[in-house]
């Protein structure tokens, strides 16, 4: 294995790829040697992106909640190169309160978050499974394990793929493709930068559970999804890792 840039020669997909973790994972996937594509909606950002990325990266423009087109959208990724790793990044998220939720708020972030992610992951494993090579890795959520009020509809769907991390896992595992889960912890990101602004009690209690004392980089889910994806990994499947800085054993 090539420490420098473990996965040369490696295409790997990033849903959500634009903007934030998304990004981030771009970049860190074209430092390790690969070939990115990022998928989203919006063209023109997607465009920016790219050309902000040091490396061999393209874009295709995709929205997974529709489902319909998830077999069209894996022929197009294929057809850049055979995908060897995909990043369920993308999703949707919704804060308000439980009584306040509709039937149609819940399904339309569960339609893009657990479904969107299957039915492009099941599209995408089709020729992986082929091939006998692959790494699928989801992105869940702290959500998932702690009991955080006003995200119903987000903690469930971060749950239902936490459960399918597991499952794929042991469907595929002899088909020699890998699927793992990344749960990041409290990210600084610009959104959250801004609330932490706005909300200081809120940040100082967010870091008096953390055990390493701060708020993780976006560079630290990047990096631990380059390892998930690496022959560094080959062995580990069907895990659900947080990067939080301790914060879900925190006390």
């Amino acid at each position: 294995m090539n420490r420098a840039e473990p996965l040369r020669s490696l295409h790997a997909v990033v849903t959500g790829g634009g903007t934030g973790l998304g990004l981030a994972m771009a970049r860190s996937f074209c430092s390790a040697g690969a070939r990115v594509t990022v998928v989203g909606r919006r063209e023109e950002r997607l465009h920016q992106a790219v050309a902000e990325l040091d490396g061999n990266a393209g874009y295709v423009v995709a929205d997974i909640s529709d489902t319909a087109a998830s077999a069209v959208t894996a022929a197009r990724l294929e057809a850049v190169a055979p995908v060897d790793i995909l990043v369920n990044n993308a999703g949707a998220h919704l804060k308000l309160p439980t009584l306040d939720t509709s039937d149609a708020d819940f399904l339309r972030v569960l339609t893009t978050n657990p479904l969107g992610s299957f039915a492009l992951t099941r599209e995408v494993a089709k020729p992986m499974c082929e091939r006998q090579s692959g790494s699928i890795i989801m992105i869940t959520s702290m959500a998932s394990l702690f009991g955080i009020p006003q995200v119903a509809a987000y903690t469930s769907s971060k749950a239902a793929l936490a459960g399918l991390t597991r499952q794929l896992a042991v469907e595929f595992g002899a088909a020699g493709v890998r699927v793992n889960a990344i749960a990041p912890g409290f990210i600084e990101t610009d959104m959250n930068r801004d609330i932490f602004r706005r909300d200081p009690q809120r940040l100082e209690k967010i870091l008096s559970r953390t055990p390493v004392g701060r708020l993780g980089a976006v560079e630290d889910i990047a990096e631990a999804a380059v390892y998930l994806a690496s022959p560094a990994a080959r062995f580990v499947t069907g895990v659900s890792l947080p990067v939080d800085g301790g914060i879900s054993i925190g006390f």
